[in-house]
């Protein structure tokens, strides 16, 4: 199972965002996400994102915020639990991303974006709730088939679960 970091970093009423356009093989390939990757081994979640940060932005985040755990289930693609992270405050300057062009985009515009449909409810959440979730998002390919929230079901689609 993938072990991974996402940090949505704020700008006043913005974030900073990553529209992954760079790589080819890429499982986000035009969506556009927060910042973060793969925990590699003797990491813990917090190492890691403060590494992601730096490496694929050249910011130095000085409050980083645990905020949930994301469960990732797909037919298609290798299980995930994404440790999603928020920030307010960083240092240093933003350099080139190699993974694809990095964008303050204020939080009104979210949803006009390329997102995943489950990036949706989260982002939600991260905007709505100040308390700590877990959420476990089942997709069938690239279609959100059922979401739950703390174990509760919140979303399932007329197909039903896998």
């Amino acid at each position: 199972m993938k072990q991974t970091t996402l940090c949505y970093i704020q700008r006043g009423s913005a974030f900073l965002m990553l529209h992954r356009t760079k790589k080819e093989r890429d499982d986000n390939r035009d969506k556009w996400i927060g910042i973060g990757g793969h925990i590699e081994p003797g990491e813990t979640p917090m190492d890691c994102i403060l590494r992601e940060c730096a490496e694929e932005t050249g910011l130095t985040l000085l409050d980083c915020r645990y905020r949930g755990l994301v469960r990732f289930r797909n037919d298609a693609y290798p299980d995930e639990d994404m440790h999603l992270f928020t920030a307010t405050r960083f240092s240093g300057d933003m350099i080139e991303c190699d993974e694809g062009e990095l964008a303050w985009i204020d939080k009104d515009r979210w949803f006009s974006l390329t997102l995943w449909e489950g990036d949706r409810i989260f982002l939600r959440l991260l905007d709505e709730r100040d308390s700590f979730f877990e959420l476990t998002l089942i997709y069938h390919g690239e279609a959100l088939v059922r979401a739950l929230l703390d174990g509760k079901e919140i979303h399932r689609s007329q197909e039903g679960g896998l």
